[in-house]
């Protein structure tokens, strides 16, 4: 039996995902290796992560929040992909302006400018670390941040000289990290003390376009550091701009910026 599913293409500041509604799913099973086929940008419709809408399991929410990454494993939680979640929840009717949805990292609120700007809270960040020893690398400095996903955090001051193909994979499976890694950022001070990033994103095993919850990690390091004070520009390698707002004493954070749809679709899935 083959089962139609009907998707969204979404993407908040480039980083790409599929979004399903689960009340359109018609019996279908997303196991991780249809969510991976579906993800594969040259043999599926490609995306960074696939994401499905379904009823809260939290009392007061209005819908959950499940996400994977494009190799099939589902994560705690992305920035980005609760700010498409948002939209897209407008799109189908199940919120107007204002939200609470569940995720796997906690619950959170989301609140719908307009198409194009979406701003989500963020669970408190965690595991905040200065001047993470990681032995040899081209950095004087690491840092580490938890933002509902663990983030690597290093300062550089260009980030085209950075071999992110050479040590994005290596750091993201540093010991220190181990067993389930992290991600990893680089991040530089631009004009008028706005941030510029690249990511490493485990999941994806690749660079992405841009990741919320690593702009937030950045964020909350750049202004422990003494070198950003919120609400913190940070320009994607997208070019897209992420506003975070950060309170240093509640360890609260509100990430806000595009979350748009590209178009939408159907992919036929065999059940077998």
């Amino acid at each position: 039996m083959r089962h139609c599913i009907n998707f969204a293409k979404m993407h908040g500041a480039g980083n790409d995902f599929i979004m399903i509604d689960q009340r359109k799913l018609g019996g279908a099973q997303l196991d991780a290796k249809r969510i991976a086929w579906m993800c594969d940008r040259r043999i599926g419709v490609g995306a960074d992560g696939l994401i499905i809408l379904g009823p809260a399991s939290s009392q007061g929410a209005d819908f959950r929040m499940s996400y994977w990454n494009a190799d099939g494993g589902e994560a705690e939680m992305c920035g980005n992909g609760a700010r498409c979640s948002v939209s897209f929840a407008h799109e189908i009717g199940l919120m107007g302006e204002t939200c609470r949805f569940d995720t796997r990292a906690g619950i959170l609120d989301g609140l719908w400018h307009a198409h194009d700007d979406v701003e989500v809270t963020l669970t408190p960040w965690s595991g905040l670390e200065l001047d993470v020893d990681l032995g040899d690398t081209p950095w004087p400095a690491h840092h580490f941040c938890n933002t509902g996903v663990p983030h690597l955090v290093i300062p550089v001051d260009n980030l085209e000289d950075v071999p992110l193909e050479e040590w994005g994979p290596r750091l993201r499976r540093h010991a220190r990290f181990a067993p389930r890694g992290t991600n990893v950022n680089w991040v530089s001070v631009g004009p008028g003390g706005q941030l510029f990033m690249r990511t490493y994103e485990r999941g994806v095993e690749a660079e992405t376009l841009a990741c919320g919850t690593g702009a937030s990690a950045v964020a909350v390091v750049m202004c422990r550091l003494g070198l950003a004070t919120s609400p913190i520009s940070l320009r994607t390698r997208g070019g897209d701009v992420l506003i975070v707002s950060i309170d240093m004493e509640e360890n609260t954070l509100r990430l806000r910026g595009p979350a748009v749809t590209s178009f939408h679709g159907e992919v036929w899935i065999d059940e077998s």
